[in-house]
């Protein structure tokens, strides 16, 4: 249904004064939306700086995460497969590797950023670069983790491929139009950016939390969703397919270098998150089942996903959950 319920933070006895306090703080952070969602029905909707809830905002790279669960649809009706090479979607020579390098590249390489390819992502232009003299050689397939923008972008290829219909258009068929999402893909070079409404976001987060259910309709199984929000590889336990996960022991972002802790240390070990340039968050904590949705300009420092405003919003989240 398009209609949505809504609940107040009174009647679920949350602390309304910290509330306030998070409204305000994520207000002076450039927030354009923001929304939490408790039981699936909204608790806070809030627009700042001009921003309407029929206004569209880019979601940057949590439309990796969108991405993830648009696969599983595929994954589902058997159109594509995560153990096949990928050469089998994308034909030989769609990379600079040798014949024997390329044919160790499977999908799943793809949706954990573990295919082995050159990543730099001070170099933009390159590192979205989806032509084969962009994708070279720098470790076998699986034996890396480096986040990689061009490598995650032949995942939507590779969709366009197994499905026989373009991207774009097969998400609105397989994902948006089946849960109500009112967005569009805009070309940036090489790559796609997803931009929607902040309510677009938080259907998504609500989809995630019901494990791929959308009013008694299996979009993606639960399996696939038990492997899409759980460790992917050894190599980055805080990475699923291609969602962040909360509560490992280790991480590893952008710079590639392995951080001992948890991603978000004061959020809540179960939660996993769509996460995005400028500080686009979408939080999935299913021990609360919670969806906390902020879409903006960046908060502080700029950062591709994981930042310091995380921890910002859990230090009122904390206080204000009973």
């Amino acid at each position: 249904s398009l209609t949505w319920e809504s609940t107040s933070a009174d009647s679920l006895g949350w602390n309304t004064a910290k509330l306030n306090e998070l409204i305000e703080y994520v207000e002076e952070k450039n927030t354009s939306g923001f929304m939490i969602l408790k039981d699936g029905k909204i608790v806070v909707e809030e627009y700042f700086n001009d921003y309407g809830l029929n206004d569209k905002l880019s979601w940057f790279s949590a439309d990796k995460s969108l991405t993830a669960a648009i696969m599983g649809v595929a994954s589902k009706n058997a159109l594509v497969d995560f153990n096949e090479r990928t050469s089998t979607y994308l034909g030989d020579n769609w990379s600079s590797l040798t014949a024997e390098q390329e044919e160790k590249i499977q999908v799943w390489h793809h949706m954990t950023m573990t295919s082995g390819l050159y990543s730099n992502p001070d170099n933009f232009i390159d590192w979205i670069c989806t032509d084969p003299s962009c994708l070279t050689y720098v470790a076998d397939a699986g034996t890396v983790w480096a986040y990689h923008q061009a490598a995650f972008t032949l995942n939507q290829e590779i969709l366009s491929s197994s499905t026989g219909v373009d991207f774009k258009d097969y998400s609105e068929q397989a994902l948006f139009s089946k849960i109500g999402m009112i967005g569009h893909w805009d070309e940036l070079f090489d790559t796609r950016v997803f931009n929607s409404t902040v309510r677009s976001m938080a259907r998504f987060g609500l989809l995630a939390l019901n494990e791929g259910i959308w009013n008694e309709d299996t979009l993606y199984t639960q399996a696939y969703h038990e492997e899409m929000t759980n460790s992917s590889q050894d190599l980055n336990l805080a990475y699923g397919y291609l969602w962040w996960l909360n509560g490992k022991e280790s991480f590893t972002l952008l710079d590639e270098n392995l951080t001992q802790g948890w991603l978000v240390p004061n959020a809540p070990a179960d939660m996993y998150a769509a996460l995005g340039l400028n500080d686009q968050k979408c939080y999935v904590v299913p021990s609360e089942n919670l969806v906390v949705v902020r879409m903006g300009t960046s908060a502080d420092e700029s950062s591709l996903n994981a930042t310091s405003f995380d921890a910002g919003i859990w230090d009122y989240l904390n206080e204000i959950l009973p």
